[in-house]
């Protein structure tokens, strides 16, 4: 079992009415997604809100650890149970 950790940072978009994940991207480190985010804070990226994600991962396994949400901004489902 190879365990990797995963962070990722995941934008949200208004379509309409309805606020939808936009693609989200695998960050090289935590310091890469924070950087997203202050570019959303500072409105160079233009979307709803974004959260950034960590998570292990077994991709052999395809074995998902819990994600732990790391930063949110702006408008963002909540997490479900």
């Amino acid at each position: 079992m190879s365990l990797s950790e995963r962070i990722v940072f995941q934008p949200f978009v208004w379509r309409g009415t309805r606020l939808e994940a936009g693609t989200a991207v695998l960050c090289r480190n935590s310091q890469d997604a924070h950087r997203r985010i202050d570019k959303v804070r500072a409105g160079i990226l233009s979307v709803a809100g974004a959260l950034v994600v960590r998570m292990e991962v077994d991709e052999e396994a395809g074995d998902y650890g819990e994600p732990e949400y790391l930063e949110r901004i702006g408008c963002v489902p909540e997490a479900e149970d």
